[in-house]
């Protein structure tokens, strides 16, 4: 793969305006040597005696040494350009300038627009790398304020009467970690020799905490240092437990300012905001309010970690791109102006700054002590996860599936014909009127599947970060070719049932069908549904648990926060009004036992006819609730501004 189609597949879809225009770069380079080509001079033919170079070549002798170049001839070839740091005080930001040097070579107006587009180029990348390293460094100091109010809250719970004894409960700690430290290394070929050391914790100093309101205001510009995150980290070394320092190993203070923000996300907490019930001071230091706060700093912890990846990798192509442009450069016009501009490359800032490295070791540091038990498999697991595989079975499944789906369509549309079930004028009706919208279900169904395949196929081909976008757990999203497994899958079964049905006969003196058949397309819908609520990790329980997720937030609108996969899917909703409209027939058709007749008497209930047209608003309705909080609060916001300004 040559590098421009390497350089643009690993691009960041959000950062992608950011990156080096390489292939416009490419084009200007192009330009410059179809001149070099239109003015060269023609090579004339030597006509003279033709000898084999190899055996009249003069021989240079065994120990001569390459004697070095020139002073002179060393200074001609490096100045070829002169990169100078411009100082602009406007808007406080610095640039590079190229000086080309040899504009007054022949065609060396090309050379000089390239080098001011390259210039162009670098300082846009630059200067956005600059700002995204500003912005982490700022994310960070607030991760650091929520790791140690996390900490301190952690303590709390455990030790809910305080620290009554510092000394001792720190020796406690202390030995626990030894515990722990010991077990963990008596499976490592060094654990004999580890397990005789003595653990201590590194402690968070009182000094380095927040201790009131004036420190908590300014300790965003002291975190910006080397000591950006401080886990407590557990090391092994061979220290006397009297060097225990008697501090409490988080600054317990921080508690009195912190709130857990639960806005509009539960039912209860939005009926307590829309009746203006007065929040408690105080919070509650309980386990489960322990493991909320955890799942969220894990979350974000884990969003951090991955925006510095991209962030890391933005850095390396864009530094990759400018050494790939400057060689090619170098080969076209033969000259050598890639050293000294790669020189200023690694001296600037995207080239030497090594805080985003330093960072990210602090993160996977703090996270695996904190996060996953000191278990750096796990850790890293959850840091950097894989993406799956997709494995030849997948592929085998999928080809089979489809293949059986075409074969039971064209076996169904040959019974159809042969035998004239689209007749109405011979008494096969029956099947139209009541089977066909029993099925109609998963027709409907696996339609949508099919879509919604082709639009993930679509946004992985233009690079749409889909699965940050709807927050999919990242690694477990579903491909579109497992969306199209299912979905051939659920046509199998649907169309295996249709067949099945089609063979039926009616008993001729009670002029019943068989119940036992008769329910199939019944069994199939609990079939799917069971499926659909499994709690056992099968068949895509993650992705299985978001969609009734989404599907309850939707039906409970507007009592949860609204979120882009929550009217995403009520977006689709209405779209499967007669999807939703079968199921209704599901009910009247089987509860009434219609079934057993093949004939059902739903259009003459006023009941069904009445539910047939509530049944329909409710996906509209349920997303028109999804937007009334937001109308809500942007007139309750303009209320309170008006009383706050008269």
């Amino acid at each position: 793969m040559k590098f421009g189609k390497e350089f643009k597949a690993q691009m960041v879809p959000e950062w992608q305006d950011a990156y080096m225009d390489y292939n416009f770069l490419k084009t200007l380079l192009k330009e410059v040597q179809r001149f070099k080509q239109r003015n060269r001079p023609p090579v004339t033919p030597n006509r003279g005696l033709k000898r084999k170079m190899t055996l009249y070549r003069a021989f240079s002798g065994l120990t001569r040494h390459n004697s070095p170049p020139s002073p002179s001839e060393s200074d001609i070839e490096s100045q070829v350009i002169l990169v100078n740091l411009v100082r602009r005080d406007g808007d406080g930001s610095d640039s590079y300038e190229t000086k080309f040097l040899m504009s007054a070579d022949e065609g060396g107006e090309y050379e000089l627009v390239y080098f001011r587009r390259l210039d162009d180029e670098f300082n846009k990348v630059d200067k956005f790398h600059r700002s995204k390293v500003e912005e982490v460094m700022k994310e960070a100091a607030l991760l650091n304020k929520q790791m140690d109010a996390f900490i301190a809250f952690r303590l709390k719970v455990e030790n809910p009467q305080g620290w009554f004894d510092k000394s001792a409960e720190l020796t406690r700690i202390s030995n626990d970690v030894a515990t722990s430290t010991a077990t963990l290394a008596a499976t490592t070929p060094s654990g004999a020799r580890a397990s005789r050391r003595v653990a201590h914790m590194d402690i968070i100093e009182e000094a380095g905490s927040i201790s009131n309101h004036e420190q908590s205001d300014e300790s965003s510009d002291e975190l910006k240092d080397v000591n950006m995150i401080k886990p407590i980290n557990t090391s092994v070394q061979e220290q006397k437990p009297s060097s225990i320092k008697a501090t409490r190993p988080a600054p317990l203070e921080v508690l009195k300012r912190v709130r857990i923000n639960n806005t509009m996300e539960t039912p209860r907490s939005t009926i307590k905001e829309i009746l203006n019930v007065p929040k408690p001071e105080e919070m509650n230091f309980t386990r489960k309010n322990l493991r909320k706060v955890e799942d969220q700093l894990k979350r974000a912890f884990v969003e951090f970690y991955h925006k510095l990846r991209l962030l890391k990798s933005y850095s390396f192509m864009n530094t990759l791109a400018f050494s790939k442009i400057m060689k090619k450069y170098d080969k076209i016009t033969s000259r050598n102006a890639s050293k000294s501009y790669l020189k200023m490359v690694d001296n600037s800032f995207l080239g030497s700054s090594d805080q985003v490295t330093k960072l990210m070791e602090r993160v996977e540091a703090t996270f695996i002590k904190h996060f996953s038990n000191s278990n750096r498999t796990k850790g890293m697991k959850i840091l950097r996860p894989q993406a799956r595989k997709e494995r030849h079975r997948l592929t085998f499944s999928l080809g089979f599936f489809a293949g059986c789906t075409a074969a039971l369509i064209l076996a169904l549309i040959l019974i159809v014909r042969t035998r004239h079930l689209l007749d109405y004028e011979k008494e096969n009706d029956q099947y139209m009127e009541n089977m066909f919208p029993l099925y109609s279900l998963f027709g409907l169904v696996v339609l949508h599947m099919l879509m919604y395949a082709a639009n993930i196929f679509f946004w992985r081909r233009y690079r749409v970060n889909y699965s940050f976008i709807f927050g999919f757990k990242r690694g477990r999203e579903l491909g579109y070719r497992v969306v199209l497994l299912l979905a051939f899958g659920l046509a199998v079964l649907a169309l295996a049932c249709v067949l099945s049905n089609l063979d039926m006969e009616m008993e001729p003196k009670t002029k019943e069908y068989e119940a036992l058949t008769e329910l199939l397309p019944l069994g199939l819908v609990v079939l799917v549904v069971v499926i659909l609520i499994c709690p056992f990790n099968i068949a895509y329980r993650s992705s299985r648990f978001f969609l009734l997720t989404c599907l309850l937030h939707c039906l409970c609108a507007p009592l949860y926060k609204v979120t882009l996969p929550d009217f995403f899917l009520a977006d689709q909703l209405t779209s499967q009004v007669q999807a939703i409209r079968s199921l209704e027939f599901y009910v009247c058709y089987y509860g009434w036992g219609d079934y057993k007749h093949r004939q059902n008497t739903c259009k003459s209930s006023g009941v069904y006819n009445t539910f047939y047209f509530i049944v329909a608003v409710i996906p509209y309705w349920s997303r028109l609730l999804q937007v009334s909080p937001f109308l809500f609060s942007s007139k309750l916001c303009g209320l309170r501004g008006l009383e706050e300004r008269y």
